[in-house]
């Protein structure tokens, strides 16, 4: 058994550095295509991905009478739509903002979804743990350092960042709540195809879109719809198997850690003294966070698998 969870582990930290170095992939797009052309063909690429998925998932419960599949085509479809318009703002404001900003700045800026989500929970009468509240501190005292400027001042980009990731909670809440009533694989293809369609609209309308810079961002384009989307999605399914709850969120927040580093690496960018006491901060906010609902739900005997 340990040895299971030690693999779910570096399963994990493999998605955290896919997905990490999945906002490399998006800066280096946006040099040959606009954002939404970027993210409308990622997105369908994602959907298509997960088409092999569904199909085998639809010829087993065609085997099996006794498995009955989650929902009808209309909650599919209803769910489904909402949870890719929700995709849509969050992945767009996070794609426009990395014109202006960096990699690092929008990997570590959108993980604060996951002091937002708890956060968010008030609206239905959610209690916040003192964690939480010690956490959404620290990540906001790191956001100052890394985003605002001696003159109080904040990037356009990093404001867009910030208000994608309450749109990114906002579709952790909402994919939360569809996830137990619906095919989870279903879902998933059907926000990313709505997420496509939304985003590829928008580009014919504002944008230039070209097959020739299509085409020339074909190697970012594929690494962020078929390997940061279709294969990071089912390495998750696979490792949250056997990964313990508590390793899963404290694993997947290095993504922003991911993110500033290749950012350095591939990108040339570099985080001032500062701004890397600020993404310290962040991360630790967000895993006092985590670490502590984990510990007050163990505490209280609530499964938190």
């Amino acid at each position: 058994m340990q040895g299971k969870g030690l693999k779910s582990d570096l399963l994990l930290l493999l998605i955290a550095a896919i997905w990490g170095f999945g906002f490399v992939a998006q800066r280096q797009g946006l040099e040959f295509v606009g954002p939404f052309t970027f993210n409308g063909v990622r997105f369908a690429l994602g959907s298509l991905s997960l088409l092999p998925l569904v199909l085998i998932g639809q010829r087993r419960q065609n085997r099996l009478p006794g498995l009955l599949p989650k929902g009808g085509t209309r909650s599919l479809l209803l769910g489904g739509g909402l949870a890719g318009a929700a995709l849509f703002f969050g992945a767009s404001l996070q794609q426009v903002g990395m014109i202006t900003t960096t990699a690092g700045n929008a990997g570590f800026i959108t993980g604060l979804y996951v002091v937002i989500v708890p956060l968010l929970g008030l609206c239905w009468r959610q209690r916040p743990t003192l964690g939480t509240w010690l956490g959404a501190i620290m990540a906001a005292f790191g956001l100052f350092l890394l985003s605002v400027t001696a003159q109080f001042t904040i990037g356009f980009g990093d404001l867009l960042e910030l208000i994608g990731a309450f749109f990114w909670a906002g579709h952790v809440l909402l994919i939360g709540y569809l996830s137990p009533r619906l095919d989870s694989l279903k879902l998933s293809a059907v926000q990313f195809a709505v997420c496509s369609l939304l985003s590829l609209i928008t580009a014919f309308c504002i944008e230039t879109v070209s097959l020739t810079g299509i085409l020339q961002a074909a190697l970012p384009i594929l690494y962020g719809g078929v390997i940061s989307v279709g294969v990071a999605y089912t390495m998750q399914v696979v490792a949250q198997r056997d990964a313990h709850p508590a390793h899963t969120a404290v694993i997947l927040s290095a993504e922003g850690v991911f993110a500033a580093f290749g950012g350095w690496l591939l990108l040339g960018e570099v985080l001032a003294p500062r701004a890397l006491l600020g993404c310290s901060l962040m991360l630790g906010g967000m895993l006092l966070s985590e670490l502590w609902s984990f510990v007050y739900h163990y505490r209280r005997g609530v499964s938190v698998a």
